[in-house]
């Protein structure tokens, strides 16, 4: 966009996303959480992905393994609990789903390769949130967006790429420019606007509670698209269809229908 103000034509996602696949319906960040939210009607999902230490994109939110997987049985005591310490091979061998429920025991962690051909085979759209290994930043988002514009060739709708890290994202800029981004926020920070158009952001995305009248006129005023994380009551949802807002991200895939 010559002038450096991003368009608002052309933007091909629902207007529902389910968060990290089924929000806490299944193990997030899995596999089997896209298929549950797919069965409630979803087709635009939410995920986090970060690289292995030998640079192979995966699913997973945390810094740390402990809380989704069985690492800490796994791995034993006196090995890092860093996900992005360890290669893929190992990685690849942790319980996701035991922690969440019995029934998704054994439930492995996802490569966003496995995850992009889920989507693609069923016309499913993907908001993938680049979730650096601290210091990582801008590396992450470089190897995210490569391996994006990769698996997605061809296709009609790329997927969102978003992040909290202006380094993350500058990353994917330069790597990809053509995949769309969308710069996340957890306050207002001095220069927010600025910012997401000097990373030439299709949207932002803020947690819901930032969204007023006046936040939405800034936003859209200077061309973005807006987008919220994380809705699960009804009386939010409707505030913000009342701003008239973009984009709900939710973990209540049982709640709202996204049809």
């Amino acid at each position: 966009m010559s002038d450096g103000t991003p368009s608002l034509h052309a933007w091909p996602y629902p207007s529902w996303v389910a968060h990290r696949g089924a929000g806490k319906l299944a193990p997030e960040n899995t596999l089997a959480a896209f298929r549950v939210g797919a069965s409630h009607g979803y087709r635009m999902f939410e995920c986090d992905v970060k690289l292995s230490a030998d640079g192979v994109p995966f699913l997973m939110h945390d810094a740390t393994l402990q809380r989704t997987t069985n690492a800490r049985a796994k791995l034993g005591a006196g090995n890092s609990a860093v996900a992005g310490d360890h290669p893929w091979g190992m990685l690849s061998q942790l319980d996701a789903g035991s922690w969440h429920s019995r029934a998704f025991a054994g439930e492995p962690l996802p490569t966003l390769d496995s995850i992009a051909a889920f989507c693609i085979r069923n016309g499913y759209c993907l908001n993938i949130e680049i979730k650096p290994t601290p210091g990582t930043a801008r590396h992450t988002g470089e190897v995210v967006a490569e391996h994006a514009a990769r698996l997605w060739s061809g296709q009609s709708v790329p997927p969102l790429l978003t992040s909290f890290e202006p380094d993350a994202l500058r990353g994917a800029l330069d790597t990809q420019p053509e995949l769309p981004r969308g710069l996340l926020l957890d306050t207002l920070w001095t220069g927010w606007v600025e910012t997401a158009l000097t990373l030439d952001c299709r949207a932002i995305i803020c947690n819901h509670a930032l969204w007023d009248r006046s936040s939405v006129t800034q936003a859209k005023s200077a061309g973005f698209r807006t987008l919220s994380y994380t809705v699960n009551d009804e009386w939010a949802a409707q505030r913000l269809i009342d701003l008239g807002t973009d984009g709900i991200i939710t973990d209540r895939v049982d709640l709202f229908s996204p049809v």
